[in-house]
């Protein structure tokens, strides 16, 4: 099967959501592209796209993107037998004659396919694609996890994931200094300045840790319901908690870029593991394969920091995803605010959490990183569509 370089995976954008605004932005792209001589678009969206995408701002981004050639953008939510959950039509016409078409799937993380145009397909850059045979083969070798990155995509993605990594910390800096309400028309108040700054003179060591890095996690998720610049980690809805853990615990101890770069390595081939054996879309596995993905990535990513056993690094992530199964996604009004947000911040501190049991207990384990993610899979085409990304069921009933 094999999966994509970590460049598909750690992408910068704006917010609030990968797979409904960095999903169409990018089709729109290259359709428009494609059709140049068009003189007027139209859009279709289907699924989770229409159910949810006034509230992510779809439309917004479609008619944008194709600006200035008109664009007429229908929701459809009549449809319900979908190859993908997040599906969308788009139409090229010229004269009012259609000129062209195409069917694209949003599947997560800003990742786009087109149907039966294999043309617009990521190169798969690594051969091995479960945990079982990359680490078998880092042991063989005598490598860590990040000099497995560095062999299979070369020396250049250490610049990229540089890159990658001076945008996260921008996003905690412009979180932190940021100030008001949220906007979508849910009166959200921003609360990462007012975190960071509540110390208490008799605040415990424990307690400050969590406070800071829960601030974090609200600044970066903040900045992405926002609209503003994030880093999909695995995606919008999930970017506060990988950059939260490893922003702190570079502050703390001191470490270097390089080795900043070393864990984003690292949590970036555990959501790739979970992005090519499951799913990271919200739509298609509920938010376990967003928050539950951006847990295990961060678990990972802080187990290589910590310089852990390629087994303990494994487990971490097996904790992390394995305590997020099933969780449904029901964001209030569509909107990535509600409970989306508080749960970047508590992910953070159940990925900390996770690499100090597994620390532990490693030895005592019995299933494995890659049973668990296969299980997710399976766990999230059984939870009810309502529960899925399309604001129908749980938190989403609540009137506001």
């Amino acid at each position: 099967m094999g999966m994509e370089s970590l460049n598909q995976l750690y992408k910068i954008g704006r917010g609030p959501s990968s797979s409904h605004t960095m999903g169409p932005e990018k089709a729109c792209v290259i359709f428009k592209d494609r059709y140049p001589q068009a003189d007027a678009f139209k859009a279709v969206l289907y699924g989770s796209l229409a159910k949810t995408g006034k509230g992510h701002g779809t439309d917004s981004v479609i008619c944008r993107t194709l600006t200035p050639t008109p664009c007429e953008v229908t929701f459809d939510t009549a449809v319900t037998e979908l190859p993908h959950p997040n599906t969308m039509e788009l139409f090229a016409l010229c004269g009012g004659e259609e000129i062209g078409h195409a069917r694209v799937f949003s599947v997560g993380g800003g990742r786009i396919e087109f149907e039966n145009d294999p043309a617009v397909k990521e190169p798969v850059v690594y051969e091995l694609s479960t945990f079982k045979d990359i680490a078998a083969y880092c042991r063989k070798h005598r490598m860590r996890l990040w000099q497995y990155v560095e062999e299979v995509e070369g020396r250049e993605i250490w610049e990229y994931l540089q890159t990658v990594w001076n945008a996260m910390k921008a996003a905690i800096d412009r979180g932190l200094e940021d100030e008001g309400v949220l906007p979508g028309g849910l009166g959200v108040q921003k609360k990462a300045q007012y975190l960071y700054n509540m110390q208490h003179v008799d605040e415990s060591a424990e307690t400050r840790e969590n406070r800071e890095v829960c601030s974090y996690a609200f600044a970066v998720s903040e900045q992405n319901a926002s609209g503003e610049s994030i880093v999909t980690a695995p995606t919008c809805g999930a970017c506060g908690v990988l950059p939260a853990v490893l922003y702190y615990q570079q502050l703390k101890h001191g470490y270097t870029e390089a080795q900043m770069l070393h864990a984003l390595a690292a949590g970036g081939i555990i959501g790739n593991l979970i992005k090519t054996n499951a799913s990271i879309s919200g739509a298609e596995c509920g938010c376990q394969a967003e928050i539950g993905t951006a847990c295990a990535m961060a678990a990972a990513a802080l187990g290589e920091l910590f310089g852990l056993h390629m087994d303990k690094i494994e487990y971490a992530a097996e904790i992390a995803i394995e305590h997020h199964l099933g969780l449904t996604c029901d964001p209030i009004g569509g909107l990535v605010q509600i409970p989306c947000i508080e749960r970047n911040a508590v992910a953070a501190m159940r990925a900390i959490n996770a690499v100090s049991l597994a620390s532990f207990l490693s030895t005592t384990r019995k299933i494995s990183l890659d049973d668990v993610i296969v299980t997710m899979k399976r766990t999230g085409r059984d939870i009810a569509a309502a529960y899925r990304e399309t604001s129908e069921g749980g938190l989403a009933k609540i009137e506001i």
